[in-house]
């Protein structure tokens, strides 16, 4: 799959779910009127999408994945958040487990998105077995070449 936008990568859809549940849950009841832990969950869920949009922005892979870097850590702010939030009881368990969750996976969809990016296109790909013992088949047959 080509990324041609920032809207086609995965992690910045499950980061703009992320901002979405926080809102949702820091909009109401008493935590709605702690201003403080509010906008700060609300700004570092909103930074983990912004970072993806504007690293795929940059020109460069090394850039880009300097920008999931802080993004990833942002997605750990939030969790860290959540944890006050919860022992505020400005959320209750389930709620709690359910966007720490989805934080979670966020920060792994970045790692492995970074993985990707450091990886695949800084070496050439493995061929596989099964591609080795084709290369070896048909450069052993006369008259033919692996190419």
């Amino acid at each position: 799959m080509v990324i041609s936008r920032f809207e086609d990568i995965e992690s910045w859809q499950c980061a703009r779910k992320v901002a979405v549940g926080i809102y949702g849950a820091s909009l109401q009841g008493p935590f709605a009127k702690d201003f403080g832990l509010r906008d700060q969950i609300q700004r570092s869920s909103v930074s983990v999408m912004a970072n993806i949009a504007e690293g795929f922005g940059r020109n460069g892979k090394v850039e880009f994945i300097r920008y999931l870097i802080i993004a990833q850590a942002s997605s750990v702010e939030v969790q860290s958040h959540l944890y006050i939030a919860l022992d505020l009881g400005y959320i209750a368990q389930p709620e709690f487990e359910r966007l720490y969750a989805m934080a979670e996976r966020v920060r792994q969809v970045i790692g492995g998105f970074i993985r990707y990016l450091r990886g695949c296109h800084d070496r050439p790909q493995r061929e596989t077995r099964n591609e080795k013992r084709e290369t070896s088949r048909r450069i052993s047959q006369p008259n033919q070449l692996p190419y």
